[in-house]
C-alpha cells in the first residue's frame, strides 16, 4: 500500500512540474492582471522586452486594448482572430499572487475568459513586504497549457521589484518557457 501511495505521489509531482517545462513559446500576448495601470504597464513592458530579447515574438496587451477597457475583451472571437492574423496564438497572464509567503502553483485551471474576468488587487510593491510572488498562466488557442510561479525576494522599492523580476524571468524563459 505504501508503494502505491509513493508511486502515485511521484507521478503527481512530476506531472505538475511538467506543466511549466514544455511550453515552447514562439509568440505571446502579455496580459498584466494588476489593478493599477502603471504597475500593469511596468510588468507588461518588462516581460515583453525579455521575451523579445530571447527571440520570442511578443506584444503587451496595452497595445491591443484601449486604456480603461476590460481585459475580458481579449477572450472575444474578434480580438483572437485579429491576434491570430498578426501571428499570436499564446496568452501569458501575469498577476501578483501575494507577499512574504511560500505559495504553491494554483490548482484551478479555468478558461481564458474566467481568468481574464478575475479581479487582482495586489500592487507589485508594498512597503512592509520583503518579497513578492508572481503567477503566470499560459493559454494557447484558448486552451490552458501551463502555469508558473516566480518569487522575487529582497525587495525594497518598485524599481527593485522590476530588477528582480527581470533577472528571475530571464532564467525562466531560458530554462522552462522556450
Amino acid at each position: 500500500m505504501k508503494k502505491i501511495i509513493f508511486v502515485l505521489f511521484a507521478f503527481l509531482t512530476f506531472s505538475s512540474n511538467a506543466q511549466t517545462e514544455n511550453i515552447h513559446l514562439t509568440n505571446a500576448l502579455v496580459v498584466g492582471q494588476l489593478d493599477k495601470s502603471d504597475d500593469r504597464y511596468l510588468i507588461e513592458a518588462a516581460l515583453t522586452e525579455l521575451l523579445t530579447n530571447s527571440g520570442i515574438k511578443a506584444t503587451p496587451s496595452i497595445n491591443i486594448l484601449k486604456v480603461g477597457n476590460d481585459s475580458k475583451i481579449l477572450a472575444s472571437d474578434s480580438i483572437q482572430n485579429i491576434l491570430k492574423a498578426k501571428g499570436f496564438d499564446t496568452y501569458i497572464l501575469v498577476s501578483v499572487r501575494g507577499f512574504d509567503k511560500r505559495f504553491k502553483l494554483a490548482k484551478k485551471q479555468g478558461t481564458l475568459l474566467e481568468l481574464l474576468s478575475e479581479g487582482h488587487l495586489f500592487p507589485i510593491y508594498r512597503d512592509e513586504a520583503a518579497s513578492v510572488s508572481f503567477e503566470f498562466f499560459f493559454y494557447r488557442n484558448g486552451v490552458f497549457v501551463g502555469t508558473d510561479l516566480v518569487k522575487c525576494g529582497n525587495i525594497s522599492s518598485k524599481e527593485t521589484v522590476i530588477k528582480r523580476f527581470k533577472k528571475k524571468i530571464r532564467k525562466c524563459i531560458i530554462r522552462k518557457w522556450k
